[in-house]
């Protein structure tokens, strides 16, 4: 199984790839698509659509997770990011592959066995699952590898069944 672990930003979107066989995990992919600040926001999005659109053709993976929203303080940079969301989860839609959502409660769960863990013990635990030399450039990409190893845990109950009915193993 190929999963597609996405950070969904605005400024940075980060992606990670993890294929899984057997009990093991191997990162296929990582990084992240930047925009500037000064570029306009709806070609913001366009470079979102394009680059998502690319890297969805080059790895073509058998499903897609994201971690799900929550707004914290700022409710304008919230819209904001649920907007790229947005464009994110049509480029799946629109290459045919299915889409899972993970709150960061379940990301954490999966990856340290601790919903409550802390960013470091999180890229730790993901630095180790994939025998990482070391964590990627961006916390958003480290992120991002989570939401996949995240989607291999939850695989591994009915979603599982699902995708190989899909005929995906």
């Amino acid at each position: 199984m190929v999963v597609l672990g996405i950070d969904p930003g605005y400024a940075i979107v980060g992606y990670g790839v993890v294929s899984y066989e057997g009990n093991s995990y191997r990162a296929m992919a990582c990084g992240a698509i930047t925009t500037d600040a000064d570029t306009p926001f709806e070609e913001r999005l366009k470079i979102i659509f394009d680059n998502m659109n690319d890297l969805i053709e080059k790895v073509r993976p058998d499903a897609l997770s994201i971690e799900s929203l929550y707004f914290q303080n700022n409710q304008k940079t919230g819209i904001m990011v649920a907007e790229a969301r947005g464009v994110i989860l049509l480029c799946a839609k629109l290459a045919g592959i299915p889409i899972f959502e993970y709150t960061p409660l379940q990301v954490k769960t999966a990856v340290t066995g601790y919903g409550k863990a802390k960013k470091p013990q999180v890229m730790e635990m993901t630095k180790r699952l994939l025998h990482l030399a070391k964590m990627p450039r961006y916390d958003d990409t480290a992120d991002a590898l989570a939401v996949a190893i995240c989607h291999v845990h939850a695989a591994g109950t009915g979603v599982r069944l699902q995708l190989r009915q899909q005929g995906i193993k």
